[in-house]
C-alpha cells in the first residue's frame, strides 16, 4: 500500500516539475523577444473583429470568383502532378534501399541520406532556391512541391516495406523468382494500400504548401490570394482564402473515403 502510495507521489510531483518548467520556459521566452501575453489577450476581440469585416467576401468581390477558381484549379493539379510523380520516383528508390528487398551494399545508407535530406529541407526553401534558376513558373512550384514530396514518401515507403512480413518474399525467391517478380508479386501488394494512402496524404499537404509556394513563383491561387492582399482588396482576398478552405476539405473528405474504401 505504502509503495502505491509512493509511486502515485512520485508521478505526481513529476507532473507537477514539468508544468512549472513549461511555464517557466514560456515565461522566459516571452520576457526575451518581449511578448506581453496580457497584451495580446486583450487584443484578440478586436483584432478578430477586424478579420471578419474585411476579409468578409462581398457581392462585388464574386465577381472575381471566376479568376479565383482559375487560379485554384491550377494549384490544385500542379499539387496531385507532382504528388503522384513523386511518388513513382519514391517508391522504385524506397525498394532499391529497403532492407528486406533492397540491391543491399551501400544503397540502403544513401537512399537515407538523399531521403533525409529532401525531406528536411522546407517546401518554401526550395521555392527559394529554384526561383534563381527556374525564375517565376509553374514549373518552379512543381519542383518545390516535388522535391519535398519525394523526401517525405521515400522515408515513409522505405518503412513500409521494411515493416511488411517476409514470408511471401521468402516462398517467391525459393521458387526462383525473379528479384523483378518478388517486387511485383510481394512488396507491391502488401504495400499498395500504405503507398495509397500516404500519397493521398501528401496530395492534401501539398495542395495547402502550393498556396504558400504560389505566393513565391507568381503562379495559381497564392499569387491571386498576393495581388488582391496587397492590393487592399481584403474581401477578393478573403474569397481567395474561402475557397481554398472548401477545396482543402473536399480533398480531405474524398482522401478519408479513399482510405475507408481500400483499407
Amino acid at each position: 500500500m505504502e509503495e502505491g502510495r509512493s509511486f502515485f507521489r512520485a508521478k505526481t510531483a513529476s507532473l507537477v516539475a514539468m508544468v512549472v518548467v513549461f511555464f517557466a520556459a514560456n515565461a522566459i521566452s516571452a520576457t526575451y523577444v518581449g511578448f506581453d501575453f496580457l497584451d495580446a489577450a486583450v487584443e484578440i476581440p478586436a483584432g478578430v473583429g477586424w478579420m471578419v469585416a474585411e476579409f468578409l467576401p462581398t457581392a462585388d468581390s464574386l465577381s472575381k470568383l471566376g479568376s479565383i477558381l482559375s487560379a485554384l484549379a491550377s494549384t490544385v493539379l500542379v499539387s496531385i502532378a507532382a504528388s503522384c510523380i513523386a511518388a513513382v520516383f519514391a517508391f522504385v528508390l524506397a525498394v532499391l534501399g529497403s532492407r528486406t528487398v533492397g540491391i543491399g551494399g551501400p544503397a540502403a545508407f544513401l537512399v537515407r541520406a538523399v531521403a533525409s535530406v529532401f525531406r528536411n529541407i522546407p517546401v518554401v526553401a526550395w521555392a527559394l532556391i529554384l526561383l534563381f534558376s527556374f525564375k517565376q513558373s509553374e514549373f518552379t512550384g512543381f519542383l518545390a512541391l516535388f522535391l519535398t514530396t519525394f523526401g517525405y514518401l521515400t522515408r515513409c515507403f522505405l518503412e513500409t516495406i521494411d515493416e511488411m512480413g517476409a514470408g511471401p518474399i521468402e516462398a517467391l525467391r525459393a521458387s526462383g523468382a525473379t528479384y523483378f517478380q518478388v517486387v511485383a508479386q510481394a512488396v507491391v501488394p502488401m504495400t499498395i494500400t500504405s503507398v495509397v494512402s500516404w500519397v493521398l496524404y501528401m496530395i492534401e499537404t501539398n495542395i495547402r504548401d502550393a498556396t504558400l509556394v504560389g505566393i513565391l513563383t507568381g503562379t495559381g491561387i497564392g499569387f491571386v490570394f498576393d495581388i488582391y492582399y496587397k492590393s487592399f482588396r481584403y474581401d477578393v482576398a478573403g474569397l481567395a482564402i474561402l475557397a481554398i478552405v472548401v477545396v482543402v476539405i473536399a480533398c480531405e473528405l474524398t482522401s478519408n473515403y479513399v482510405r475507408k474504401r481500400i483499407i
